[in-house]
């Protein structure tokens, strides 16, 4: 393809770009006008990069330069011109190997008011220029680095976190891949908003509280398992996959009817049967999902397993369940007992802990159960 063709691809999507993150700003990030001027912007991304393996917008005063070749000024290049401005962003780059998710999220951070998210992110395929802004790339000793200034806040992460799983479901319900970008940004969120609390444990108040949960399941799960693997010493990349695995975990149900899942009441032996396989079914769909670490395809297929071997799926004798997959059993069993259920209601504090300590040896890792209630338990008395 011609320089002249690249440039004209580039102008068309930077028209539907534009029109994309008008669209969001003004409805939301699943509309089906976003999706649309989305899927168009992604078209013509993908035509310019048909030879070329990168695509470079560079900000130069008002005048944005494509591959070293300024654009010529159109309305819809001033207004993308403007949203370089009000984002803090000097240049942007596109990876031949970008997928549409990736750009779904950035027109979505773009769509923003100050304030609702930090800043703009880079992802596997999409680059962004300036100090500040943070990258969703989890090569290993990156993960820590990112930019503390542009992480999202406890209460933003509740926020952002429905927009991802919304995403994510839609694509595990059609065995689609889903982009990465959103669970790494979560799960780095997440351990910076530790790290700004200085250690208090203050981020699991909420989830001591009845009535006060602020997140879905796989969030709170996230976060447990957070605190536990710091907790014992877990930092870094090991860390950042820790919290991916939890949010992941139950992937599997999504392949379980709902009407089974939110049954009222007892469960008939062919209904526990497809409960039962849902290990087995997201440690499948998620083995050859790109970005997926494999700390998360085994969480996923160990975390009903039982400490002493008497649970689901069932696997060779001499089996060793990863010490990721008992944390994760630890937090699930938790939370699934401190929030509503469709048979039940929520259980307090006292009564999940005396629980749990029965279950300790048997069910749960006793180690890490004790571990895990001395956590709470200092963060109930600060």
């Amino acid at each position: 393809m011609s320089e002249g063709n690249i440039l004209a691809e580039i102008q068309h999507f930077v028209r539907y770009v534009v029109s994309a993150v008008a669209s969001a700003s003004l409805y939301s990030a699943d509309h089906r006008q976003v999706q649309r001027l989305g899927g168009e912007a992604f078209a013509y991304l993908q035509a310019a990069l048909t030879t070329e393996e990168e695509i470079v917008l560079l900000l130069i005063e008002d005048e944005l330069v494509c591959n070293k070749t300024p654009l010529d000024g159109s309305l819809y290049l001033s207004k993308f011109i403007k949203i370089f401005h009000e984002k803090g962003i000097e240049h942007l780059k596109f990876l031949r190997q970008v997928e549409f998710d990736e750009l779904r999220l950035l027109i979505v951070s773009l769509s923003r008011q100050a304030g609702i998210v930090p800043g703009v992110r880079s992802s596997a395929h999409i680059q962004l220029g300036r100090l500040g802004i943070c990258t969703d790339s989890v090569d290993a000793g990156k993960v820590a680095e990112v930019d503390k200034k542009a992480s999202l806040s406890f209460e933003e992460i509740s926020c952002f976190e429905k927009e991802v799983f919304a995403e994510v479901y839609d694509c595990a319900k059609e065995k689609k891949a889903f982009g990465m970008a959103g669970i790494n940004e979560i799960v780095t969120a997440s351990i910076h908003a530790f790290e700004k609390m200085s250690g208090s444990l203050k981020l699991l108040e909420k989830l001591l509280a009845l009535g006060e949960y602020t997140f879905t399941h796989s969030t709170n799960v996230c976060i447990l398992n957070l605190a536990q693997a710091k907790s014992i010493g877990i930092e870094g990349r090991l860390l950042h996959d820790v919290g991916v695995a939890a949010l992941l975990h139950d992937i599997g149900k999504l392949s379980v009817p709902e009407e089974i899942l939110s049954k009222p009441c007892a469960l008939s032996p062919e209904e526990l049967g497809l409960i039962h396989q849902h290990p087995v079914q997201g440690a499948h769909y998620l083995l050859d999902m790109p970005g997926v670490p494999k700390l998360a395809v085994v969480c996923s297929f160990e975390h009903h397993m039982k400490y002493d071997g008497t649970g689901y799926p069932k696997v060779s004798v001499g089996w060793s369940q990863n010490l990721c997959s008992q944390i994760t059993a630890v937090s699930d069993y938790f939370d699934a007992l401190r929030t509503n259920r469709s048979y039940r209601g929520a259980l307090e504090y006292a009564t999940v802990a005396a629980m749990m300590v029965e279950a300790s040896g048997t069910y749960l890792h006793p180690l890490l159960t004790r571990n895990f209630l001395y956590i709470l338990g200092r963060t109930a008395v600060n």
